[in-house]
């Protein structure tokens, strides 16, 4: 089983930047697919991009063109830069297997934006 464990979360203020880390052993070998989802504080899961294992990347429309994802086969990493981050994308991210793999999810980190 795949366990993803994210890091890089932090405090920034609007119009930062920060680059979120998930390392998940396995998920290149086993040619996963990779997403990321965040949960604000009384609001439903939120779907935020996704990397197809074959190279292909997804974004939600509140994200596009301001967060990036990409990987790093060797270290069996994943990543999300954002950046010119707003105060709307504080929440907890959370990276997961998909695809060819079972979901399987890390324990989110924190991300706050400050105005």
């Amino acid at each position: 089983q795949i366990q993803p464990v994210e890091s890089g979360g932090g405090s920034v203020q609007a119009g930062g930047s920060l680059r979120l880390s998930c390392t998940a052993p396995g998920f290149a070998s086993k040619n996963c697919d990779m997403a990321w989802y965040r949960q604000a504080v009384g609001k439903q899961r939120e779907w935020v991009s996704r990397l197809f294992s074959f190279g292909d990347t997804t974004y939600a429309d509140s994200v596009k063109g301001r967060f990036t994802i990409s990987k790093d086969t060797a270290k069996d990493t994943v990543y999300l830069q954002m950046n010119n981050l707003k105060p709307q994308d504080t929440a907890v991210y959370s990276c997961v297997t998909m695809g060819r793999c079972a979901a399987n999810w890390g324990q989110g980190t924190q991300v706050t934006v400050s105005s």
